[in-house]
This record gives structure tokens, sequence and C-alpha cells, in this order.
């Protein structure tokens, strides 16, 4: 979700440039910032994003500027000139050098920039040219974030494709468990009671409730399902808010799978399962 977007414009003697910049975030926050007197822009702008936006915290910067009045526009203001002069006069007959034009025009307040008093009409229009260049800037932003998401799409599926191939190496693995589980019961049974009568009995009932709890069947089918439901998402975009729920579900049934392995290489399958998962979960923080 991080991107970058910018639109320049102008109208009349007013000039501005819109950058707009987004980083990933759960939802959508749109920030503003703008030039005083167009407070409406606050309201357009963030319109414009949630319209455009589903997700990631997105700054919108404008700095718009109006040209400087030029030396033709000023104006003298001839009271406070006459008291400069009446001053400087009296100046001069105690022997002071008598003052120039340009040394009373450089003077405070001598020279004044007319009122830029703006017409309604006229800062309406301005307005409005810079609410379109705030969408040309977030366009450009979008447009930014599809290309790094056509760059992130593979990097997504090979994480989900790994999944699957872990699921699979699982699925293969788990059929052990019973052997594995009856075997370790029985050498604990028989090094702890060799002659008890019943044994074997008493080994096949314990040690088949031991495979029940860690049957690991309903983990790994809903791991399957969760693999098919990722990959239907990327196909319906915008779906990074349902990804990321997604991961949490990964998540639970590999802890669970950890949790109910009782060989090692099940183990080792379940501990990577989770390290994937968690890859995958920091790159589903970039989708739309």
């Amino acid at each position: 979700m991080t991107g970058f977007g910018r639109a320049d414009g102008a109208e009349g003697d007013w000039s501005w440039s819109v950058e707009a910049r987004s980083v990933n975030g759960r939802n959508l926050e749109v920030r503003f910032r703008g030039p005083p007197g167009f407070d409406n822009l606050e309201r357009l702008a963030k319109a414009s994003g949630q319209a455009r936006l589903n997700r990631g915290q997105v700054t919108l910067g404008v700095q718009a500027k109006r040209a400087e009045a030029g030396a033709a526009a000023l104006k003298v203001n001839e009271d406070i000139l006459a008291r400069y002069l009446q001053l400087a006069n009296q100046l001069a007959e105690d022997g002071a050098t008598p003052p120039s034009a340009d040394g009373l025009l450089s003077l405070r307040g001598v020279l004044e920039a007319p009122e830029e008093a703006d017409d309604a009409e006229a800062r309406t229009a301005v307005e409005a040219k810079i609410a379109a260049s705030i969408d040309a800037a977030i366009d450009a932003l979008k447009l930014s974030r599809e290309r790094e998401g056509e760059q992130l799409a593979p990097v997504i599926t090979g994480f989900i494709d790994r999944i699957e191939t872990l699921v699979t190496e699982a699925e293969t693995e788990a059929g052990a468990q019973v052997a594995a589980i009856r075997e370790r019961f029985t050498r604990r049974i028989t090094e702890l009671a060799p002659d008890a009568p019943g044994l074997e009995d008493r080994i096949f009932l314990e040690a088949a409730a031991l495979a029940t709890k860690a049957d690991v069947r309903e983990e790994l089918d809903r791991l399957a399902a969760h693999v098919a439901s990722a990959r239907t998402l990327l196909q319906q975009p915008p779906a990074g808010r349902k990804l990321d729920f997604l991961m949490q579900e990964f998540m639970r049934e590999a802890n669970t799978l950890c949790s109910k392995s009782a060989t090692t290489p099940l183990t080792g399958i379940g501990l990577e399962l989770k390290a994937v998962i968690e890859q995958l979960r920091e790159q589903v923080q970039n989708v739309e």
C-alpha cells in the first residue's frame, strides 16, 4: 500500500502542487494539509481518497502560492512619506544629510501593495481546480500502488504455494502418528508394569485414546480450505482486510497442529508452516 502521486496546476495568479503519499495501514486513514483560506479542500480531499482507496495511511499535502504584486501595483502612502520628510527636514536644519528619494522609499510603510481582495467567484474557481489536482494526485497514487501490487502478487502466491506443499507433507506424516503413539505408549507401560494382566488390551485402548487426541485431520482440512480461500480472495480485490483475518486463522490451525504433533517430523513441518504464514502475513499488509 505504499505509493506516491503528484499533480500541479495554476489558475489566474495562483499556482499549486499536490502530493499524495501512502503507507501500510489496517484501515483507511486520510490526512490533509492545505493552504489557509481554502477550508473546503479538506472535506473534498478526504472524500476523494475514500472514493478511490480502501486501506492505508494516506497523506495529502497542498502547497499553493499567489504571484506577488509587481512594482507597478505598488503605491506611495503620502501621509507617512510627509511625516518622514518633516522629520528629515528638521534633522537637515541641524546639519544632517538631506534624505534621498530611494532612502525615503525604503522606509517602512512608505510603499504599500494593494490589498489582495479575492473575488468570491474567482476563489471558487481556484478551489475547484485545486480539487481536480487532488483527484489527479490520488489517481497517480493509486496507479503507483497497483504497480507495487503487480510486483507483489507472485511473492504472495509463492508463499501460498509453499503452505499448500507443507500441508500435503503434514498429511503424509500424520499417518505415522498412530504407530508412533502406540509404540511410545507400549514401551512406557511395559517398563512400568511388564507383567500386568490384560496389558495388550490396555495398551490398545489407551493408545487409541491418545491417537484420537492427536488426530490433526481437522486442522489439515481447515488449512487446505484456507489455502483455497486465499487464492480466491487474490482474484477478488479489494481483499486486504479479509486476508488479514485469514492469516489469523492460518496461524491458529498451525499452532494446534504443533501442539497435537506426536512426531518430530510433523512438529518440524508445523514450525516451518508457522514461519511461512508469518512471512505471508507481513506481505498481506501491502494488499489493498
